[in-house]
Parts: C-alpha cells; sequence; structure tokens
C-alpha cells in the first residue's frame, strides 16, 4: 500500500471516528437536556424511525460511489406504498403484497439505470423525471385518497416486534449486512468503486460500465421500495403523499457519512452512522421543541459543511 493511500485510509477511518463521537457527544447533550431522551421507548422509536432511512441510504450510497445520484427515492416509497397496500387489499396476502412493492422497485430502478446507462442521461435529470412521473401517478390513480389498512398481519412489518427488537430493525440489519458483503467481498463492489472512481478508464479496461450502473439503480429500487412497504406498515395506509424529502435524508445521511458526491469513495458504516446521527439529532430538537422548521435550516447546513469537507479533502 503507498503512503497516499495510508493517509487516505487514515483520514477517512479518522472521519468515521469523528463521527461516532459527534453521535455519542449528541446523545449525551440530549440526555442532559431532557430526561426523556434517554427512556428505552424512545431510543427503540428512534431506531425503528432511522430504520427505513437506513434501508434506502444503502442503496443511496452505491448510487453516489458509482457516480449517479437519484431523486425519485421518496416519490418511489410513496408509489411502492401504494402498491403494497393495493394488494394486500385485493388478495389479503401479506406475500403477496411485499412481492408487489418489490415489483416494482425493481421496474423503477431498471427504468432508471436504463435511462441513465443506456440512454446516456445524467442521473439527476433521469431520477428528477422518475419522480415527477411517479409522483403524478401515484396522484392520478388514487385522486389524492390513501389506501388504509387495519389487518396487523400487515402492520406488524412496520410495528410489530420479534422480542424486543422492532421488524423493521432487523429487516435493516440484514440490509446492512448483505450491502456490506456484497461492497467489501464481492468483485461487484470493487466495480462499483472503479465505476464511480474513473468510468472511462474502467470501460477501457473492459468493465461493463452500463451494467454496473444498471444494478447499481437496481438495488436502489429494490431497497427503496422495502423502504416504502416498511412506512406504509407504520401509517397504517398507503399515502400519494408520503415520501416526501426522503431522497434528500437518504442523500445527507451518505455525504454526513463520508461518501463523495463526486463518486469512487463511501463506506456503509458511515452513512448508517450519519442516518443515526440525523435521526438522533432529529429527535432530540423535537423533544426540546425545536421549530420544525428550523430543524430544516439545520439538517441543510450539515449538507453544507459534510459537503464542503468532502470537497477540501479531495482537493487536498
Amino acid at each position: 500500500m503507498t503512503t497516499a493511500n495510508k493517509k487516505k485510509l487514515s483520514f477517512d477511518t479518522m472521519r468515521q471516528l469523528v463521527l461516532v463521537f459527534i453521535l455519542i457527544f449528541i446523545c449525551l447533550l440530549w440526555t442532559v437536556l431532557t430526561p426523556t431522551f434517554l427512556t428505552f421507548n424512545n431510543i427503540i422509536n428512534v431506531i425503528r424511525q432511522a430504520s427505513y432511512t437506513a434501508i434506502a441510504s444503502i442503496g443511496m450510497t452505491m448510487v453516489i460511489i458509482v457516480g449517479e445520484i437519484d431523486l425519485s427515492a421518496g416519490s418511489l416509497v410513496a408509489v411502492s406504498g401504494l402498491v403494497a397496500t393495493w394488494t394486500f387489499k385485493m388478495t389479503n396476502s401479506v406475500i403477496l403484497a411485499v412481492l408487489a412493492a418489490i415489483f416494482m422497485g425493481v421496474a423503477v430502478g431498471l427504468f432508471n439505470g436504463f435511462l441513465t446507462a443506456k440512454g446516456d442521461l445524467p442521473g439527476f435529470i433521469a431520477t428528477l423525471a422518475s419522480m415527477t412521473i411517479l409522483r403524478g401517478m401515484a396522484y392520478i390513480v388514487t385522486g389524492g385518497d390513501p389506501i388504509s389498512i387495519t389487518d396487523d398481519r400487515y402492520l406488524n412489518i412496520g410495528t410489530g416486534y420479534v422480542g424486543f427488537l422492532p421488524i423493521p430493525v432487523i429487516i435493516m440489519a440484514v440490509c446492512v449486512i448483505a450491502g456490506s458483503f456484497i461492497m467489501n467481498k464481492l468483485r461487484f463492489g470493487r466495480y462499483v468503486y472503479a465505476v464511480g472512481g474513473n468510468a472511462e478508464a474502467s470501460k477501457w479496461s473492459g468493465l461493463n460500465v452500463d451494467k454496473v450502473k444498471i444494478i447499481v439503480y437496481l438495488i436502489m429500487g429494490v431497497l427503496t421500495a422495502v423502504a416504502g412497504l416498511i412506512v406504509s406498515a407504520r401509517l397504517g395506509s398507503g399515502q400519494p403523499s408520503a415520501g416526501q424529502s426522503f431522497e434528500m435524508d437518504c442523500i445527507t445521511a451518505a455525504v454526513v457519512g463520508g461518501t463523495s458526491m463526486s463518486g469512487g469513495k463511501g463506506k456503509l458504516f458511515g452513512t448508517i452512522v450519519g442516518v443515526l446521527l440525523l435521526s438522533v439529532l432529529s429527535n432530540g430538537m423535537t423533544l426540546i421543541d425545536i421549530n420544525s422548521y428550523w430543524q430544516q435550516v439545520i439538517k441543510g447546513g450539515i449538507i453544507v459543511v459534510a459537503v464542503l469537507i468532502d470537497t477540501k479533502t479531495k482537493k487536498r
């Protein structure tokens, strides 16, 4: 390993450690400011709320590492939730509802992937189009009305427990393990980093860049659909308005976690810490009654700081 790589590795590791320390510090701060924060129910609630963002953020991290972006995540959360709840109402089958949501994720992921890879559209433009189309279709098909579910078999996906662990947290853990295995152990993970680092050089070396991008968007679509399924089960309905700004939460978590917006760099561990940091920050601000508009301002400031750190690091 070269000296430059050792320095890079050292900086990335230190950045993630600093992020963990910031998370611990914020937890201690909220504990001092409000006794409600460090209760079992609140901690479980924080982790459960973070779970569906974390699931989609795994896919978003892969998309950003490969050098693209996905703005359709929020709209897909709404549409996959609507498809799942409608399927459950029609068939009374949880399995078919889950499969319907995943199928929707596959379809949207492939659509975004082909537009980007084969259509040579920037990911920003392709997924912006998908975002608008999906959100419009959600309102057209439902007329703006939610599809409500009261059956506990479906609701348990978002609100149930296995022992003391919420089911969404277990699903998140499975997705994190699978995502880490793909990115760290499989050859495909190395391809993702290579394409994000230099797509042209990867193409000249014989790597099928288009295929890599399509598969990454496919993974993103499936994970986002799973997140939409959990959201609909937690809300007890499929909502055409669900997932507003959800993609920004995923992008923020990835960037705060150290994923470079220019591609080729990032770790899922950092993203998960980023998700938890944002979730804890939001929960604490709500508990101490900080205005929701100011919460948006603070989140925006976090994005600016994270991107500036990434930019300055790359310049060095």
